[in-house]
Order: structure tokens, then sequence, then C-alpha cells
């Protein structure tokens, strides 16, 4: 399990057997790299530029073509949860950009009317069937057990939509975040 700095465990405050509780806040995991762009312009779909020229450069050297696609902001409701991705988007980020990055959450208070446009993440079935997809299970499942709670046996492929966003805390909202809605927390 990743080590979580303290002031990001909410699980005790959150998490009960039926899952992580929602409201209008939610956290998006990102690296320290990533957040001057958002400071001038808010929290963008597909945002990593850095990350898609990679792509792009790794693809045409191989001799491929590369599809640029527009993915949502992925979103959770735990900034325990939120620290796992940024963990993840810095060592995935190390890989092809170099610098000295670090985990970087932000906090999203939304109002009604986007908050009512986020989504389970059901999409990340795909992911979670996969070795980086289980090494998050596999994290998630520590903080029930944390917490002494059963974690969730979820069927990926069968599953209640809503079970990716209350057990696993996944979810998504496809509208770029003005920076009116967004607090940058620091470790």
């Amino acid at each position: 399990m990743t080590d979580i700095p303290a002031q990001y465990k909410d699980s005790p405050e959150l998490l009960s057997q039926a899952g992580f509780a929602t409201s209008n806040t939610w956290y998006h995991g990102t690296s320290s790299a990533l957040l001057g762009s958002i400071q001038a312009y808010g929290l963008k779909r597909s945002g990593d530029k850095a990350m898609k020229q990679a792509a792009k450069q790794t693809m045409a050297t191989i001799g491929n073509s590369y599809t640029e696609t527009i993915e949502p902001v992925f979103l959770t409701q735990s900034k325990e949860l939120a620290y796992y991705w940024a963990m993840q988007t810095v060592r995935d980020r190390g890989v092809r950009v170099e610098g000295d990055e670090q985990p970087a959450i932000v906090e999203l208070q939304l109002p009604n009317g986007l908050n009512e446009q986020v989504k389970p993440d059901v999409g990340a079935m795909s992911l979670l069937l996969i070795q980086e997809g289980e090494a998050y299970l596999a994290h998630v499942a520590a903080i029930y057990q944390a917490k002494g709670l059963d974690v969730p046996d979820i069927d990926l492929r069968n599953a209640d939509r809503m079970e990716y966003l209350n057990k696993l805390g996944m979810a998504y909202i496809d509208k770029d975040i003005a920076l009116e809605h967004i607090q940058f927390l620091s470790a």
C-alpha cells in the first residue's frame, strides 16, 4: 500500500461498509509538474500535454500513427484515493518526462449543476483487469481492512455501475473545471 501522508487519510470519516460517501467535494490526483497549468487554466480534460506528446513521438518512432483522444477529468471522493492516483501519475510521467515531480492533489468544490454531471467510472473496468488495476484494488482492499470492514467483493464485468463510485471511489466528469472551483492541497 502506498504510504499516504496523514493529512490525506480521510477514510475514517468517508468509508463505511456501503463504500465511500459522496458530496459536492471531489479530488483529483496529479503531478506537481502540472500544477502551474492548472493554476493558469483550471483542470482540463486530457490536460497532460507532455505525456500526449511523448506518446505521439513513441508511436511515430515505431511507425504507427497516433490519434489523440479527449479523456474526462478523473475524480474520487477521497483524498486518500486521489493521492494513490497522484503517485501513479508521477510514476508514469517519470518514465517519459524528466524532472523532479511530487504527487499533488487538487480539491474541487462543485456547484450542484456540475456535481450532477459526475459519473461512476465504469470504463475503469478495463484498467482494473490489468496489473496496474490489480494494485489499485489491493490498495482499496487495504483501506477497507484498516478500517475493519469487509473488502468489497466486486465482479468487475457485471458490477452495478454505482459500485465503481461507491466501493472503489472511481468517478469522472466530462467537463473542464474552472479555477474558481479548485483548491490546491499540499503535503
